[in-house]
Parts: structure tokens; sequence; C-alpha cells
């Protein structure tokens, strides 16, 4: 089922494609030509069959190449950016490959945010918090594709083969594209891009503290330092959290993550309930993440129908999905085997497959905190299983 699955989004793709790479075809010849669209379609009639594939393959191709190769760039404006005023590089991920320095070499995970094709995240400078500068960094991408477009635009008015002239208008929609997108303050399904998030630091003084505290503790994290061990001054905030502002709600969501990491189970759920009571305000990714974490101390503090109400199809999928890489999805899928399934053989199974890929993950500090507590978790289960098997053996003697 699933092999089809993946074979109809293939074929839906190509075709989309292709009819994508004929509408921007047309596009070219009508705008940058003498050629009339009605003149345009009466050729395309008469076209040869194998000069038409050709057209539609090289936008293809070219539409591709522009996405990966722009997305590239975009990130690596933030990169160079960034470290020339002093950021630390940290992960540099395009899809969900993700590049990573630990212990002085550069690795490669696997990791992914929905609604994103590309992160940079870098290490803010250990400076006051008035003294990071913070425009530079978010500015980044839009300045590289800007730059990228330069070369390019030459291409749309001068004598070149007819494929080079269609690949170069492709890469300029694409890139003008990107740039009004990054460019333009807005946010897209509750995620802010470069200029929404720029505007809203320069704007509002608590999301400034809200993105240096994000950027730090993504670092400390993705060097395998598990969240119960960040720094309890980190958290000293002001309680009064503006819940539309992604960047604040970074701070109180952290603090619920590391009850977690500390087996505080009812302050965990507690938190995370008060959280979830925001969800309107909240941006969906992170009601997502809440209503995740809700599953998982809901079943552990006895609140079974709490779990059972939250988790629909659509967080089970979710949680399918990310499960690969993000190891605080594997520990939910073990909390749902052992407590709602009743399944103490799948959750001893779940945990032994995070543990042997657990170098695979690109959040280090997360999986030791994820794996310490399935641990932690199945012992209880076992010892709880001997114990109901011995006192039963009791009394039927």
């Amino acid at each position: 089922m699933n092999t089809l699955k993946g074979l109809i989004k293939i074929l839906a793709g190509l075709v989309a494609g292709a009819i994508g790479g004929l509408v921007i075809s047309t596009l070219v010849i009508v705008l940058f030509t003498d050629i009339t669209f009605g003149k345009f379609i009466s050729d395309l009639a008469n076209l040869d069959i194998s000069k038409g594939i050709s057209a539609g393959l090289i936008g293809i191709g070219s539409l591709f190449a522009s996405l990966l190769s722009l997305i590239a760039i975009h990130e690596a404006g933030h990169l160079v950016c960034g470290m020339l005023t002093g950021y630390r590089f940290v992960s540099f991920r395009l899809f969900n490959l993700t590049f990573i320095r630990l212990n002085g070499k550069l690795c490669i995970k696997r990791f992914a945010v929905s609604g994103t094709g590309g992160q940079c995240l870098l290490a803010p400078p250990d400076l006051p918090i008035e003294k990071i500068p913070i425009v530079w960094y978010n500015l980044g991408g839009i300045i590289a594709n800007v730059i990228a477009l330069l070369p390019v635009l030459p291409l749309l008015w001068i004598h070149v083969h007819p494929f080079i002239h269609e690949f170069a208008v492709i890469f300029t929609i694409v890139d003008l594209f990107l740039i009004i997108t990054n460019g333009i303050p807005m946010q897209m399904g509750g995620i802010g891009n470069d200029a929404y998030n720029i505007w809203r630091l320069l704007k509002d003084k608590k999301s400034k503290p809200g993105m240096v505290f994000q950027l730090r503790c993504n670092a400390l994290i993705q060097e395998g330092v598990r969240p119960k061990d960040i720094p309890d001054e980190w958290f000293e905030a002001d309680k009064d959290t503006d819940y539309r502002n992604p960047l604040e709600v970074s701070i109180p969501l952290m603090a619920a993550t590391r009850l977690i990491d500390l087996m505080k189970w009812e302050d965990a759920h507690n938190n995370f309930e008060n959280l979830y009571s925001h969800k309107s305000e909240l941006m969906p990714l992170y009601t997502t993440e809440i209503a995740c974490e809700l599953v998982f101390t809901s079943l552990v503090t006895g609140r079974t129908n709490r779990a059972k109400e939250l988790y629909d199809t659509r967080l089970e999928r979710y949680i399918e999905t990310y499960r690969k890489v993000m190891s605080s999805k594997e520990r939910i899928s073990f909390a749902i085997s052992l407590y709602l399934d009743n399944d103490i053989n799948k959750a001893r199974t779940i945990y032994n497959t995070l543990l042997k890929r657990r170098n695979g993950y690109l959040l280090q500090g997360e999986v030791k905190s994820d794996l310490a507590i399935m641990e932690s978790l199945l012992r209880k289960a076992e010892n709880d299983t001997t114990e109901t098997m011995l006192f039963g053996e009791i009394e039927h003697r």
C-alpha cells in the first residue's frame, strides 16, 4: 500500500511538473518574444512531439534545480551574515538533510520541520542580550537571493540557446518568488518569514530574548545536552507571554519539555495543558507539538481518556511521519504502545530500535532524554508486571 501511494505521488508530481513546465514555457515565449498567444497555440499544435517533450523536461529540471540551488543560497546567506556578526555554526539543513559539526567533524543527519525547506541554525555570540546583533543574520538569506539574481538577469535579453533562456526565466521567477515571500513581512502557517522576524524583533522587546533563548537551546540540544541540564537562569523570563509570538512561546514550551526530562509528570502535564489552552493563538506547528506531548503526559499520569481525545488520525499521522527524524515521536509511540495498547513487547521493541538508531538523529540531547525516560518507564512497567504475577501466584496458593 505504501509503495502504491509512493508511486502515485511520483506520477502526480511528474504530471504536475510537466504541466508547470508547459505553462512556464508558454509565459516565457509570450512575455519575452514577439509571438502572440494565439500564434503560440497554433505553432504548438504543429510542434514536433520530441521538441515539446524536451522543452517540458527542461522546464521541470530547471524548476527543481532552481528551487534546490536557491534554497541552498538563501540558507548560505544566513550562514555568512550570521558568522560575520559573531554567530557560531550549529547546523545547516536542506529539506531533511542536515549538516552538523560534531567533535570537529562535519556529519550528515536527517531532520525535518513541517512547512520549511531549509534552515541555518547558528548560536548567538556570548554577549549581553542588548548587544547581540539580530538584523544581518535574519537578512542574510534575502541578500543572498538578490545577489544570485544579478548574473542571471542579462540572460533574459541576450541571444542564447532557447533552453538556457528557459532556465534563466524559471530561475528568475523562482528567485523573485523567494525574495518577495521572505522580504515582505508575513506569516505562513504561523511561521514568520525573515522580514517578519526582523520586524518583530525590532518592534517587540520580548522577541529578542526569545530568539536568543531558542537558538542557544537548539545549539545545546544538538550538541548532546539534555533539556534538564539547560541552565536554570535561562528560564527566568516575564510570565506575561504573547502566545501569538512564536519567539516568546519558545521559553514556556522549552520549560515544559524540561519538566518531562526531569520526569516531573504532573508539572509537565499542567504546563502543556496551559499552553494548549491558548491553541487559538499559537501557530499550528506549536499546537501540534504540544498536543503530542499532552498525549504523552496524559498517558504517564493515568489520564487515558484525555490521551484518547487528543490522539486522533491527524496526530497519529504526524507522529508516524516524524518519528524517523525526531526521537520524541518514538517516545510518544512507546507510551501509546505501553499505556494505550497495553503492549509491553511492542514498547520494548520501539525502545530497542531507538537505541540502535540513536546516532542518526540530529537532536542528540533529546535522544539521550527520550532513551532515559523510556528505560525508566519500561523498567517500572516490567516490575509492575512481575509484582502482579507474584501476587496472583500467592492468591492462587
